[in-house]
């Protein structure tokens, strides 16, 4: 799992950090980070370090300073360096030490997105984890730099870091360099996009962190957690699983959470639906049992329309008896006024604007603030799906990035559920948001298997989940 942590609390580890070190110790510990991580991209990229060209973007913050500090050492590798100052105002020990070491200095001028263009390299340090807002307009030109490898130092300039919201233009990186711990941003939409290779260099600062703020769920952390069958257990004690899905118009939904919900692993699947639905569920999965019983964990909304009264009245009854569920398409309109963090919320950008009253696009610019106020409104989990699914609990928040692009498609919503339904049935005593985000990285590993790099269909991905499983590292 990589955790992350806010600018806040970053800063007081740092200065916890420094007491008894020489002042600027944790800056040469990043600059040597830099340095190493720099040469290692020259060598890749170009053949070689001595003789390449690297363009070195020093602010005023101290990852001006980390950028200007490496930016001696890779010229006493023989690299051209010449650095760019941002601001009035910079890391002056930093700046003579680039200088002594050869680098050329001279303030940004208006046309300098030429000048980076044309290096091997460009070093990003013209802001910091403090910076928010985007590119100031004079550096909005480099917004589309093409050519050079860009190194961002600890976060690519224009993000912010605790949120990851776009809010106006931002450098993108190839390879972002951070210190001590991820930031938010780095885990987050829309901005993990933007980061390209995450490196987290350790100062030395991790003893004096508290709880991160986010945590990325990775393959070996769902291999450690996913409920095996074990030699006692029987159908009851696997998880009963209760499906309130499809209609007149979406039937196809109904087959797809089934057949995931089986895949999963339930020891039973129960659906419960309107006539041709059903024929076509039995059809498929002759072990479902159509019918009211026994459930332990509900998949409530794929494929029903919300003027299904029927299907409808179906899903206030389960979301009464407390079960676990997962709420997702026709079951997130007219929400009860009382849910709990068993309930787990499955939207799309646009499902939550409307939630909320927003516009899909204030969604998407800042997915984690929005699907906060959505956590806090209802009290429920809320899993709001995208390129990186964005979990949020009453105990944190988790993110996913395992899915391939082609995952964009009709039905995966649907077998994204079943599953959920499944691992929320047999692992009752868990959080039910780490739960959803262990879901959302197999929900990813199955989409890349069924996919193989090309297109796939959403029962193509339901029937991936056992060899998604078998294959996480650790299993």
């Amino acid at each position: 799992m990589i955790a992350a942590h806010r600018v806040a609390d970053v800063r007081a580890a740092e200065r916890a950090t420094m007491v008894g070190l020489p002042g600027g110790a944790l800056m040469q510990r990043a600059a040597a980070a830099l340095d190493v991580e720099c040469a290692r991209i020259l060598r890749e990229a170009t053949g070689g370090v001595s003789g390449r060209s690297v363009l070195v973007l020093a602010g005023s913050g101290d990852n001006g300073g980390d950028a200007l500090y490496a930016a001696a050492r890779l010229a006493a590798r023989g690299v051209g360096v010449t650095a760019l100052t941002t601001s009035d105002r910079v890391h002056d020990d930093s700046l003579r030490s680039a200088r002594r070491a050869g680098v050329r200095t001279r303030p940004w001028r208006a046309g300098d997105e030429d000048v980076c263009a044309a290096a091997d390299l460009v070093l990003d340090g013209i802001a910091g984890i403090g910076g928010h807002g985007g590119l100031r307009p004079d550096f909005e030109g480099l917004s589309a730099l093409d050519g050079p490898v860009v190194v961002a130092v600890d976060v690519p300039s224009g993000l912010d870091a605790d949120t990851g919201a776009l809010t106006g233009e931002l450098m993108a990186a190839d390879v972002t360099v951070t210190f001590g711990t991820a930031k938010p941003a780095h885990l987050l939409a829309p901005a993990a996009a933007r980061c390209g290779r995450l490196v987290v260099v350790d100062l030395g600062t991790s003893h004096h962190l508290p709880e991160p703020a986010v945590r990325r769920v990775e393959p070996q952390d769902v291999a450690a957690r996913w409920r095996r069958a074990a030699p006692g257990d029987d159908k009851y004690s696997r998880g009963v699983v209760g499906v309130v899905a499809g209609g007149p118009d979406y039937t196809g939904a109904a087959v797809l959470a089934v057949e995931a919900a089986v895949r999963a692993g339930a020891g039973m699947v129960r659906y419960l639906g309107p006539r041709h639905p059903t024929e076509l569920v039995r059809q498929r999965r002759p072990e479902v049992v159509a019918g009211p019983g026994r459930v332990q964990a509900w998949v409530l909304g794929p494929g029903v329309s919300p003027d299904d009264p029927e299907q409808q009245d179906r899903i206030r009854d389960a979301l009464a008896s407390g079960e676990p569920a997962v709420v997702d398409a026709g079951a997130l309109g007219g929400l009860p006024d009382t849910l709990g963090p068993q309930h787990v919320l499955t939207p799309h950008a646009g499902e939550l604007a409307r939630l909320l009253g927003a516009e899909r696009r204030d969604v998407e610019a800042d997915p984690l603030t929005h699907a906060r106020r959505v956590h806090e409104r209802t009290g429920a989990t809320v899993l709001l799906k995208g390129s990186v699914t964005t979990v949020v609990g009453a105990h944190g928040v988790f993110t996913a990035a395992s899915a391939p692009t082609w995952l964009a498609t009709a039905g995966a919503g649907d077998v994204l559920a079943g599953i959920l339904g499944a691992a929320l049935a047999g692992r009752p005593d868990e959080d039910p948001a780490q739960v959803a985000a262990d879901v959302a990285v197999l929900h990813g590993r199955a989409a890349a298997l069924a996919s193989a790099g090309g297109p796939l269909a959403a029962l193509d991905v339901a029937d991936a989940v056992p060899a998604a499983l078998t294959s996480l590292p650790g299993w």
